[in-house]
């Protein structure tokens, strides 16, 4: 079974971070190696609180978990702090597996979880390790800086990742337009838009197109996999409280 190591922060409503790498990762027939960065205090709104795991405590985990267990790509969600930051670069580079980054910037309800100085430094210490980028049009938009989503994907392409898929599902559009970046030029993806507010539906993006590069799916068709999965996840959604609905990761299977 392909292993993928899943570095996220810990959701208790269960509809995002670490418990959605989990599902959706299980969900194409692999296997998540789970290694928590962040405790956080939410419900299906908000997040009103985020506390990091401390590096040393990190690293001991990684090391140990990586000692016996192969890994076959690896997907980085929420972290907590920039301290984290050398911990998981160093990680990336022994590895040397497929790794897909959901940059994390704020939460779905609005509520800001990382400051531009991190963000920052995330990118410059982690982005030259990325295989796939799964940034939605508002994060990349603040990455770069670029209010024009081209010119944010050249930028982000720029910054060291070999891809970039730009989602559009917080975009206004009556259709769904995913841009997927690389060297070799532009991709849009179009989708119908999924009538309802979700709640962890780029950590199950990220995770499956994971799990999809480690059971060995080119670039090209794990995305285009993982987006067909997600949308299923989407169509079927649950309302586990009063809030953004959570995808049914589990039911909808493998694309």
């Amino acid at each position: 079974m392909a292993n993928v190591l899943c570095c996220s922060g810990l959701d208790p409503t269960g509809g995002a971070g670490i418990q959605a790498d989990i599902e959706a990762v299980a969900a194409q027939g692999a296997h998540a190696l789970a290694v928590v960065t962040a405790l956080t205090v939410q419900d299906t709104r908000n997040v009103t609180r985020s506390v990091a795991v401390e590096p040393a405590l990190l690293q001991q985990q990684l090391s140990v978990l990586l000692a016996d267990c192969a890994v076959d790509a690896i997907k980085i969600g929420l972290l907590g702090d920039a301290a984290q930051l050398p911990v998981l670069a160093d990680v990336l580079a022994r590895c040397n597996r497929p790794v897909v980054i959901d940059p994390i910037l704020r939460a779905g309800g609005g509520r800001e979880l990382v400051g531009q100085g991190f963000a920052q430094a995330f990118g410059e210490a982690l982005f030259p390790y990325c295989t796939v980028l799964t940034p939605n049009a508002a994060e990349a938009r603040r990455w770069t800086g670029c209010e024009m989503l081209d010119a944010a994907g050249e930028r982000l392409l720029a910054m060291g990742a070999q891809h970039v898929l730009i989602t559009g599902g917080d975009e206004p559009d009556t259709v769904v337009h995913n841009r997927w970046y690389s060297r070799s030029g532009l991709r849009v993806f179009k989708h119908a838009r999924i009538a309802g507010h979700f709640h962890g539906a780029g950590c199950t993006l990220a995770a499956a197109i994971a799990a999809r590069l480690a059971l060995g799916e080119s670039v090209e068709l794990a995305l285009e996999t993982a987006q067909a999965y997600v949308a299923q996840t989407l169509r079927t959604a649950t309302a586990v409280g009063q809030g953004r609905w959570v995808p049914r990761r589990i039911a909808a299977g493998a694309a």
